[in-house]
């Protein structure tokens, strides 16, 4: 039996990396649409610019090591406005469906009869490596990619944390480039791990605020990875890249970057 609200619909729209141009049509429809948004801490101010004058605008802040608004508090209230009739948008940086906790989100919401869509958007990872004029499956150099979260899992879900040395040893036999999401705070045990398994000269790459004014890139190597960060002092939000694929790098400058310890780039003026 179908138990579903056919009137009470939450929409879970990303809103992309940063760069509020790169939000899409159907993003900016939605929002349009809304009478109530949820949004996360790093969405944009101008992507709001879409909301209709009356929408009623909640910020619910997640964001990587600080405070946020618990999770269940907002899947309450997803469901308490849905069910009142509202038209809401849970508003979420990056792609919903890619570490954006869509899934325990479309559960929650579907159990309570409301009905899910969702709007894709430019997930942060692929912003950070066109940020570095980098193929994350340049064919020289990588088969494929493997986008993986540096956070420790939570007691709730069940699941072990990630095998960093297996990790590392399957994407160095095959070829893989590693993208790594919220992985600043745990990067020196990244690294102490990743190199159990594979070399200490391996390239890195980090980024933090890819796509927006305020972006900074250092490129060197998986064995100074920690101290390459604190030295830059990148923070949060921030993309770490691992892998060969960064070699081509080299090329593109006309030299070994990866001799420097730090390699910083800002973003190209428009």
């Amino acid at each position: 039996m179908n138990l579903m609200k056919p009137n009470a619909i939450v929409t879970l729209v990303g809103a992309g990396p940063g760069d509020p141009e790169l939000l899409t049509f159907k993003a900016a429809k939605a929002i349009g649409q809304a009478s109530v948004i949820l949004v996360d801490d790093l969405v944009h101010p101008e992507v709001l610019k879409h909301a209709r004058p009356d929408a009623r605008i909640v910020h619910v802040g997640k964001r990587g090591g600080c405070q946020s608004t618990p999770q269940a508090f907002i899947e309450k209230l997803m469901v308490q406005e849905a069910l009142a009739g509202e038209n809401v948008v849970r508003l979420k940086g990056g792609d919903p469906l890619l570490f954006g906790r869509a899934g325990e989100e479309i559960t929650y919401l579907q159990s309570h009869g409301v009905q899910v869509k969702v709007v894709n958007g430019v997930t942060a990872g692929l912003a950070a490596a066109n940020s570095l004029g980098l193929s994350m499956t340049h064919r020289h150099f990588a088969h494929g990619v493997v986008m993986v979260t540096g956070h420790s899992p939570s007691a709730q879900t069940h699941i072990p944390a990630v095998d960093w040395v297996l990790l590392g040893k399957t994407a160095h036999a095959c070829r893989l480039t590693l993208v790594i999401y919220m992985g600043v705070n745990t990067a020196q045990d990244i690294e102490q791990a990743l190199l159990k398994s594979m070399p200490s000269d391996t390239p890195v790459a980090a980024v933090q605020n890819a796509s927006i004014a305020s972006q900074q890139c250092v490129i060197g190597q998986l064995g100074a990875l920690h101290s390459l960060l604190s030295l830059a002092g990148i923070t949060s939000p921030a993309i770490i890249v691992v892998g060969d694929v960064l070699k081509a790098l080299a090329t593109l400058e006309g030299e070994n970057v990866f001799e420097h310890s730090i390699y910083a780039t800002a973003l190209p003026s428009s």
